[in-house]
C-alpha cells in the first residue's frame, strides 16, 4: 500500500497544476478576444503565467515533500483566485465594450408636417396630401419614410421635390404641397437662417416615420490601419443632444478629436466648439454652425473637422444623453476637476466644487453641459467636457 501511494503520488499535483494552466488559457482567450492587448504583452503574459505554472508543479508534483507541496498548493491557490478574479472582470469589459460598439442599427426619425391651421392631427390624416420633401439631401433615409408611408396608406403617396430647405419652407407656406416629410433634426436650422426665423411657429408636427437603417460594419467600410498596429491614429468623438434610441442624424453638440500616439502613450483631445461658423464638407465654401454637420451626418462632421484641421479622421465614437449617463453609472461614477466653483443653470441647480468631484451619470452630464455659469461660455465646457474624458479614462 505504501508503494502504491508513492507512485501515485504525483496525482494531487498533477491535478492542481493542470487547473492552473487550463485557467491561464482561458485568461488569454479572453484577453485575446478584447483585442485591447498589443501581441508583445500578450507573448510576455502568456509567458510569465508559463513559468508560474511550471514552478507551481515542481512544487506539489510529490506530496511526499510535505512543505514544498503545501507551499506550491498555496501559491496555486492565490493563481486561481487571480485568473479567476481578473477573468471575471476582462470578461464584464469586454461585454460592455461588444455592447457599446455592437449596435448594428441606427434609427432615423422623420417628421411629417402640416401647416399651423391645417386640420390634420396626425399622419394618417394627411393620406391623399402632396409631401414635399428633399430631392438629394438625405435621400436614403426620405425614400425610406415614404415607402413606410405607401404602405401604411395602402397607396402610393404623392411627392414634389425641392433642391434645398428654404424652397422645401417656401413650398408648404405658399400651398404648392399640404405637408413635407423631414428629417425632425433638420427643423433647427431653420432658426439661423434669414427669413426664416419663425417658421416653426408656421407649421406643425402631426408625426413621426421610424426608419431603420444598418450599420456598415468594419470590414465592409474603407480599410485603414488598425488601431493595434497604427503608431497615431485619431477618433471624432460626437456627443448628439437626444435621450433614448441613437438616431442616425442628429446636432453634434459635443465635437472632440482625440489623436492617439501608441508608441508615446499621449493622448491629445481638440475640442471644437458647437457653434463655431466653418465650411461643411458639403456646403461647398459656405459657412455653417459645426453643429449642424450632425444632421447631415457622421461623416459630414469627419469630413468637415478634417478639412479644417487638415487631418485624417480614421475612427468615430458617438453618444447621446442616454447612453452617456449609462456609461458613467457603469464605471461606478468618475471623478472630475473643476476649474471653478460654480452652480449649474440647468433646472436641478447641481453644485461643483473647485477642485475634485465625484459625480455619477447625470451629474457629470450637467458638469459636461454646462456653459452658461462662465465667462469662457463653450470654451469652458469644452474643458470640462474633456475632464469628463480624464475621468473616464483615469477610472
Amino acid at each position: 500500500m505504501s508503494r502504491r501511494r508513492r507512485r501515485n503520488d504525483w496525482i494531487p499535483g498533477a491535478v492542481i497544476t493542470i487547473i492552473v494552466i487550463m485557467l491561464s488559457v482561458v485568461f488569454m482567450g479572453l484577453l485575446a478576444m478584447t483585442k485591447m492587448i498589443p501581441t508583445i504583452y500578450m507573448l510576455i503574459i502568456g509567458i510569465v503565467l508559463a513559468v508560474i505554472a511550471a514552478i507551481i508543479w515542481l512544487l506539489v508534483w510529490h506530496t511526499r515533500y510535505t512543505g514544498r507541496f503545501i507551499g506550491g498548493t498555496v501559491l496555486a491557490v492565490i493563481m486561481i483566485a487571480i485568473l479567476a478574479f481578473g477573468g471575471f472582470y476582462i470578461n464584464k469589459t469586454r461585454s460592455a465594450i461588444s455592447n457599446i460598439s455592437g449596435e448594428t442599427t441606427e434609427v432615423t426619425q422623420m417628421a411629417v408636417y402640416v401647416k399651423s391651421d391645417d386640420a390634420a392631427d396626425s399622419v394618417e390624416a394627411t393620406a391623399g396630401y402632396t409631401y414635399g420633401i428633399l430631392s438629394s439631401l438625405d435621400r436614403e433615409n426620405t425614400d425610406g419614410a415614404v415607402a413606410h408611408l405607401n404602405s401604411q396608406f395602402g397607396t402610393e403617396v404623392q411627392t414634389k421635390e425641392y433642391a434645398g430647405l428654404t424652397e422645401l419652407a417656401d413650398g408648404i407656406l405658399n400651398g404648392e404641397v399640404n405637408a413635407m416629410l423631414l428629417n425632425s433634426g433638420y427643423l433647427s436650422v431653420y432658426e439661423d437662417m434669414d427669413g426664416y426665423t419663425d417658421f416653426s411657429t408656421k407649421i406643425k408636427e402631426v408625426g413621426t416615420v421610424e426608419v431603420e437603417s444598418t450599420i456598415q460594419s468594419a470590414e465592409e467600410s474603407t480599410p485603414v490601419e488598425p488601431i493595434t498596429t497604427a503608431k497615431v491614429y485619431t477618433i471624432y468623438l460626437s456627443g448628439i443632444d437626444t435621450r433614448g434610441e441613437m438616431t442616425a442624424k442628429s446636432r453634434s453638440d459635443v465635437n472632440i478629436i482625440a489623436t492617439v500616439n501608441t508608441d508615446t502613450h499621449e493622448i491629445l483631445l481638440v475640442s471644437t466648439p458647437r457653434d463655431y461658423f466653418v465650411p461643411l464638407s458639403i456646403s461647398g465654401g459656405a459657412p455653417d454652425k459645426l453643429t449642424h454637420a450632425g444632421i447631415y451626418g457622421i461623416d459630414v462632421c469627419m469630413d468637415t473637422l478634417g478639412m479644417l484641421y487638415d487631418i485624417d479622421i480614421n475612427y468615430y465614437f458617438r453618444i447621446n444623453f442616454g447612453g452617456f449617463v449609462k456609461v458613467i453609472d457603469a464605471l461606478g461614477g468618475i471623478t472630475v476637476n473643476s476649474d471653478y466653483d460654480f452652480d449649474s443653470k440647468n433646472i436641478l441647480g447641481y453644485h461643483f466644487n473647485k477642485g475634485e468631484n465625484y459625480l455619477n451619470g447625470e451629474q457629470a452630464l450637467i458638469f459636461a453641459r454646462e456653459r452658461y455659469a462662465f465667462q469662457e461660455g463653450d470654451r469652458q465646457r469644452g474643458k470640462n467636457q474633456m475632464e469628463v474624458i480624464r475621468g473616464v479614462v483615469k477610472k
